[in-house]
């Protein structure tokens, strides 16, 4: 039994609620729909117990390869990364330069125009913060909920305070912090807190800021490294939805201006440093100091193909490979 849709009724809930505790021996259900379906929680009957969330993401490199998802390919990721990474030899380097031009969401992808993606793009804000934002929150200016968005291709990958972004637009801190929130729950944009933990003089407030739609971003080294967030952040989120894991993505960044960009975590200990550089292939000194803070693997991941290197910190060790490689091999 398929639903599809259900947040256009008031009372969705309460009628999936009733349909499924009638019919639960009798039938499977799938309930499809847009980001809405986490916008409308609010209200009615808990569906607790009665469901498991799968998110479903834009294409992968993972899924154009045809790569199986197996757990023993989660273990082994975690268990060693560097050989896991190493025996990877993608087939098909096309396909991740499309997605560096296209984005990853089906109609543009396979349109392999990129007069079809900007049609795409426009036609994407508009429906969801000229509609969606509009009928799930009480915005009363919606022009400018869409100039905020218009602004944040130009602040990705880096920490967002909500004052800098106030006084562009000329309104409170309050609304841009209301709006951004608004922007994750439909899935227009996610954003990545700082760990702190034996981070000295560690940030602890602003997060850091991505988008679904990353070609936007004019500059290739901030789009690179939306890139890389949003492959870390879909495949952390299929294990969580699997089961396999309680894992979550942070970045670094501490008051001296060391950073890194990416740190996964699983049960609240951390597992995994990630760098994401267009073309660097030395590993950066930030990455160097936070891996022997952390005493964990350490990848720094970049554009340029055929890239496969180990370099030497201290007792431990960095490996630097191309992003075709690296994101081939997760689900």
């Amino acid at each position: 039994m398929i639903f599809d849709e259900l947040h256009k009724y008031r009372h969705w809930k309460n009628y999936l609620k009733g349909v499924y505790d009638e019919h639960v021996d009798a039938f499977r259900f799938l309930v499809l729909g847009s980001g809405r379906l986490d916008v409308y929680q609010r209200g009615g009957d808990s569906l607790a117990g009665r469901y498991l969330p799968l998110h479903i993401w834009p294409l992968t490199l993972h899924e154009l390869l045809h790569r199986d998802l197996t757990l023993e390919s989660f273990e082994a990721f975690f268990r060693d990364p560097y050989a896991a990474f190493a025996k990877i030899r993608p087939k098909k380097r096309d396909a991740w330069d499309a997605m560096l031009e296209l984005t990853g969401f089906p109609e543009p992808f396979f349109s392999g125009r990129k007069a079809t993606y900007r049609r795409w793009s426009a036609n994407y804000r508009q429906r969801l913060i000229r509609e969606d934002i509009r009928d799930a929150s009480n915005v009363q200016n919606i022009e400018q909920v869409a100039a905020v968005f218009e602004l944040l291709p130009a602040r990705v990958g880096s920490p967002l305070p909500f004052d800098n972004l106030a006084r562009d637009v000329q309104v409170s801190p309050a609304s841009i912090k209301r709006w951004l929130e608004l922007f994750d729950s439909l899935y227009l944009s996610f954003r990545l807190s700082p760990w702190a933990r034996k981070v000295s003089r560690a940030l602890t407030k602003e997060k850091k800021l991505y988008l679904f739609d990353y070609a936007t971003i004019e500059e290739l080294g901030p789009r690179f490294e939306n890139m890389v967030a949003l492959e870390l952040t879909r495949a952390l989120n299929v294990w969580n939805d699997l089961g396999h894991g309680e894992m979550r993505l942070f970045y670094l960044r501490n008051k001296d201006k060391q950073e890194v960009d990416f740190l996964i975590t699983d049960r609240q200990k951390p597992r995994l440093l990630v760098e994401a550089k267009f073309s660097e292939e030395t590993p950066s000194s930030s990455l160097r100091k936070f891996q022997n803070v952390f005493s964990v693997p350490a990848l720094q991941i970049i554009h340029t193909k055929n890239v496969l290197r180990e370099f030497k910190n201290g007792n431990a060790s960095i490996l630097t490979l191309s992003a075709d490689r690296a994101f081939a091999g997760l689900p």
